[in-house]
């Protein structure tokens, strides 16, 4: 029978990762204590909490929550930033950190609910401020769809999917892209359906491409 402290932890890993936003696994071997706590606190205002498990019961609690892409991760010294806020701040906290502690190694993490690999979380990590990001998803929206098509490209796979919802969402609703002017008199516009349905493909071209 498993004890009760065990169980506890188990039951409060499961909890932290289903409440969180996101979630990043590193190892911190190497890392002294005082660096433990700098850690801790450079990541305090991205409203990210920093613990350590230990990996049997880690393992056991990403089984049980059917995770089982994370276990792999769970090997050696490993620690779990529990990010409850903007991903992208947790992000670059850690990468900042890692310039100046190399010991510090982010072995990948849980974003919008999908399992995400280090290269992933550095990608994130390079995302412009959330405030900047918004602005130009603004202006992409104001802007005729099809216009917005670029802007996928340039988005993490986790974002790329959730904004390629919107834009579903958005043409299920009878949206359909304002016209634009043809090129060339040789070239007429795009029957409307074509033009809604580019900038969806754009978007899963997007999550394709950041999961090779």
């Amino acid at each position: 029978m498993a004890r009760p402290e065990k169980v506890a932890v188990v039951e409060e890993v499961r909890t932290k990762l289903a409440a969180a936003d996101a979630a990043v696994l590193t190892e911190y071997r190497g890392l002294t204590v005082q660096e433990l706590a700098a850690l801790r606190a450079a990541l305090r205002p991205a409203a990210t909490e920093y613990k350590v498990f230990k990996n049997t019961l880690a393992r056991r609690a990403v089984e049980e929550t059917g995770l089982t892409e994370l276990v792999p991760l769970l090997e050696g010294p490993v620690a779990i930033a529990f990010v409850s806020g903007d991903a992208v701040a947790a992000a670059r906290a850690l990468r900042d950190f890692g310039r100046n502690a190399p010991a510090l190694v982010v072995k990948g993490g849980l974003l919008a609910g999908r399992v995400v690999s280090a290269a992933d979380v550095a990608a994130l990590a390079e995302i412009e401020p959330r405030e900047v990001l918004l602005a130009r998803l603004a202006g992409a929206f104001q802007a005729p769809l099809t216009k917005a098509a670029g802007l996928f490209q340039a988005l993490p796979r986790g974002l790329a999917y959730g904004v390629k919802a919107l834009i579903d969402q958005r043409v299920a609703g009878g949206e359909a892209a304002p016209p634009s002017q043809p090129e060339s008199p040789a070239e007429p516009d795009a029957p409307p359906a074509a033009a809604e349905a580019e900038v969806p493909a754009a978007a899963e071209a997007a999550v394709e491409s950041e999961g090779e």
